[in-house]
């Protein structure tokens, strides 16, 4: 029995003692902030050896986006709510989905702000299609209803024009007066088919007309290769403002 007693003591003994020794939790006393200045007066800190071993890439690089594949006999401006480069972008959308989707392709959609950077007179290289797209957007074909399109074209109306192609938006006093698709009114109740990137897809841009879909083809195709290809193809790039986006 004394030794139990005695073993009971100890233990609590030990217990105390090593509960005595735990540390007490750390507080923050107090904070100290330095502001670094990031500009020209770093540039001497640089280790600008990188840039040798990167200088044979940059080189290669540079050579290869500066072919030419095309030539623009005009310079391919850009502006609201119609110009040239947002008609020959959303045409050379149009004609690539229709040949890749299986079906009927009605119309293309393209923004006004995924046209970054105009053509100037001359010469089209690789580069100018990669300023023009620089984002991994892809191809997708939407299926809506015609009340569906013809909510999106009053975004176009209200935000002041976007690129299509394959039909005609007319606005009069800041109001929609009509949708044409193939010369034809658009009809409420029909399913029309919708070649446009799956940024838009989303309701990008004041949008969301195109996210009430009743089905979505999604591609794997970039909308920069089908650029890239359309110019190749055409040798001479061609588009003018003819009044499709009559706002």
């Amino acid at each position: 029995m004394r030794k139990i007693i005695s073993f009971v003591f100890c233990t609590l003994v030990l217990c105390t003692f090593l509960s005595s020794c735990r540390r007490q939790p750390k507080e923050v006393c107090g904070v100290t902030t330095e502001a670094v200045a990031v500009d020209a007066s770093a540039d001497t800190l640089q280790d600008k050896s990188y840039l040798t071993h990167l200088a044979p890439v940059k080189a290669s690089l540079e050579q290869e986006m500066n072919v030419r594949i095309g030539y623009a006999p005009v310079r391919m401006w850009v502006g609201a709510p119609e110009c040239p480069m947002l008609n020959w972008a959303s045409d050379a959308l149009w004609e690539a989905a229709k040949r890749v989707y299986d079906g009927r392709v009605d119309v293309a959609v393209v923004n006004m702000g995924g046209m970054r950077c105009e053509w100037a007179e001359g010469p089209v290289t690789r580069s100018c299609v990669f300023e023009l797209m620089p984002f991994d957007n892809r191809l997708v074909v939407l299926t809506l209803k015609g009340s569906d399109l013809m909510d999106l074209c009053r975004s176009f109306v209200t935000y002041g024009g976007q690129g299509v192609a394959g039909m005609r938006v007319q606005a009069r006093n800041g109001r929609l007066a009509s949708v044409t698709v193939a010369g034809r009114p658009v009809k409420p109740e029909a399913l029309y088919t919708v070649a446009t990137s799956d940024y838009l897809s989303g309701g990008a841009d004041h949008m969301d007309a195109l996210t009430r879909y009743t089905e979505c083809w999604n591609s794997d195709l970039l909308i920069r290769d089908l650029y890239l290809q359309a110019v190749m193809e055409q040798d001479t790039v061609r588009a003018a403002v003819d009044g499709r986006m009559d706002l």
